[in-house]
């Protein structure tokens, strides 16, 4: 079966994954890290792409993103990744891709995009890189809650409802890192990410396949039931038979 067309819709978030070839690192140390967000931060504004989340594990890095353009996701990750590629190789003594394929991205439905922001702050927990969110330095988390600003990033729109006052809103926040998301909630973000899914309700996915033109639902498993054509007399009122 042919691989479905990647869906990337202009002022739509995102989340992003991109992931080491072979499990391998893509990032050795910090300075590594350090690298790639300077990256981000110039690719951001020259293509036209707010970035408003992110976390930079050791062989995988996962981001939260609204491309602003027309193809500006594309053109962005494709000027990342050649760029900090070009460099990790040249520092590391090291040849040939660092990438796992293409990186992959599922469309989020606005009530999806606070719980990915978590999310992302919960993924160096998980992947047993620091004890909490706010230890690990490689993330948006300490952006959020006041700890460490971070100007290349730019809170997306459902943040600001968050409270009045930035200390309303990074106490709110907190509240809902140390709530966390259910089990179902992060693996429904992680494979839809790894299988270019978009995530929402059935109302955005009816409206995000209208306006794409894109399937938005995997097929349902099983092949379609055949259908054979009775052209004898005694069936000519009968244009197909379905196969039992």
């Amino acid at each position: 079966m042919a691989r479905l067309p990647r869906l990337a819709v202009t002022d739509a978030a995102h989340l992003v994954v991109w992931r080491g070839h072979n499990g391998q690192p893509v990032f050795v140390d910090d300075d590594d890290r350090q690298a790639w967000l300077a990256s981000m931060a110039e690719g951001a504004v020259r293509e036209g792409v707010e970035w408003h989340g992110h976390a930079l594990l050791v062989s995988a890095l996962w981001m939260l993103v609204t491309p602003c353009f027309d193809g500006a996701l594309s053109r962005w990750m494709q000027a990342l990744g050649r760029t900090y590629v070009r460099r990790f190789n040249q520092r590391h003594g090291r040849r040939g891709t660092l990438w796992d394929g293409r990186y992959r991205a599922a469309v989020l439905a606005p009530d999806w995009v606070l719980p990915t922001l978590v999310f992302l702050d919960q993924e160096p927990v998980s992947e047993g890189l620091a004890a909490t969110p706010e230890a690990w330095r490689w993330s948006s988390h300490r952006h959020y809650v006041g700890a460490e600003p971070q100007r290349a990033v730019t809170p997306p729109a459902a943040w600001w409802s968050l409270g009045d006052t930035p200390f309303a809103r990074e106490a709110a926040y907190r509240r809902l890192v140390q709530e966390g998301l259910s089990r179902q909630q992060a693996q429904r973000l992680r494979e839809a990410a790894l299988k270019g899914w978009p995530v929402g309700d059935a109302t955005f996915l009816a409206a995000l396949q209208a306006q794409t033109g894109r399937r938005t639902e995997p097929a349902r498993p099983g092949r379609p039931r055949k259908v054979v054509n009775d052209l004898s007399p005694n069936n000519s009122e009968k244009a197909a038979v379905p196969m039992k």
